[in-house]
C-alpha cells in the first residue's frame, strides 16, 4: 500500500516543472482569417474599428497607412476627436487615433489611421457594386508574421510583439522640414507638363503641354504624346519621368521614346541649363 501512494506522488513532482517550462515557452497564437478576393484584384476583409462594424476594407501589404471614409469614421466614433484643423500628407480629413482595430481574431489597439474619402477606393466600390470603406495598411499588418493561402483564402495572423513606428507623423515632419536641396526641379529644364488620369494603367505618361521655344518644343514634342521612356527609363508615372529626368545632365542630348497617334517614334532631346 505504501509504494502505490508514492509512485502518484512521485509522478506529480516529476511532472510539475515540465508543465512549467510549457507554459514559459508558450509561443503567441495564431489567428486565421478569411478574406474575399475581389475582381479588381484586391483582397477585403471584414473590419471591427472601435467595435463597431463589421466594414468591408481592402487589406493593402504596400499601403503605409490605415484609411477610413467618413461613414465608417462617423459609425465608429472617430469623428468627434479629429483636430478642426491641421495637416495631413494625404489630404482627407486627417489623422485620427483608433482604440481598437479587429480583424477576426486578430486584435491591435492604438493605432493611427486618416479619414478621406479616396477617390479609387470609392471607384473600385462603385465598379464592383460593394461597399467599401476604406483600406487597412502598415499600422495594423506591421504587429503580426503573415501568412497568405490564396487556395482558400485565409490569412494566418501571428503577433509578433513588434510595434511599428508612426510613419505618417514621420512622413508629415519629412515634409514639413526645410530641405536639404535648394529646388525640387531637375537641373536640366525639358518644357513640358505632364500628367496622369487615376486609374490610367497603360505604360507612359501624357504630355498636356509643351513650352514654347523650350527644349522639348526643339525636339518635335506635342501636346498629346505618350511619354513612354526617357533616356532608356520607363516613365509608366509622374515620379518615374521625375526621376528620370532629374539624372539627365543639361546640354546632354537623350533619346525619348514617345507614342503619337498609335505608333512609337524616338526624338533626341538636349535638355537647357536651369536658371
Amino acid at each position: 500500500m505504501r509504494t502505490l501512494l508514492i509512485l502518484p506522488l512521485a509522478l506529480c513532482v516529476l511532472a510539475l516543472p515540465s508543465r512549467a517550462g510549457t507554459e514559459k515557452d508558450k509561443k503567441p497564437a495564431a489567428v486565421t482569417v478569411p478574406f474575399e478576393m475581389l475582381k479588381s484584384g484586391h483582397m477585403a476583409v471584414q473590419v471591427k474599428v472601435n467595435g463597431k462594424g463589421p466594414f468591408t476594407l481592402i487589406f493593402d501589404t504596400g499601403a503605409p497607412i490605415s484609411l477610413f471614409n467618413t461613414r465608417l469614421a462617423k459609425e465608429a466614433g472617430l469623428l468627434k476627436n479629429m483636430p478642426k484643423a491641421g495637416f495631413s500628407p494625404f489630404g482627407g480629413g486627417g489623422e485620427v487615433k483608433v482604440k481598437t482595430l479587429e480583424i477576426g481574431g486578430a486584435k491591435v489597439e492604438d493605432v493611427t489611421a486618416i479619414v478621406m474619402d479616396h477617390p479609387v477606393v470609392e471607384m473600385i466600390g462603385d465598379k464592383l457594386g460593394k461597399r467599401i470603406y476604406g483600406l487597412v495598411g502598415f499600422p495594423f499588418f506591421a504587429r503580426f508574421r503573415m501568412t497568405l493561402d490564396y487556395q482558400t483564402k485565409t490569412m494566418t495572423l501571428v503577433p509578433s510583439g513588434y510595434k511599428p513606428p508612426d510613419i505618417m507623423r514621420a512622413m508629415t515632419m519629412a515634409i514639413l522640414s526645410s530641405p536639404k536641396v535648394k529646388s525640387l526641379a531637375p537641373a536640366a529644364q525639358w518644357g513640358i507638363i505632364t500628367a496622369k488620369e487615376i486609374g490610367d494603367e497603360d505604360d507612359g505618361v501624357d504630355v498636356k503641354s509643351v513650352v514654347p521655344a523650350s527644349a522639348a518644343e526643339k525636339a518635335g514634342l506635342r501636346r498629346g504624346d505618350r511619354v513612354l521612356t526617357l533616356d532608356g527609363r520607363w516613365t509608366d508615372s509622374l515620379v518615374d519621368l521625375f526621376d528620370a529626368a532629374s539624372l539627365v545632365q543639361p546640354d546632354t542630348t537623350v533619346t525619348v521614346r514617345i507614342k503619337r497617334a498609335g505608333k512609337e517614334m524616338d526624338l533626341k532631346v538636349t535638355p537647357a541649363k536651369g536658371l
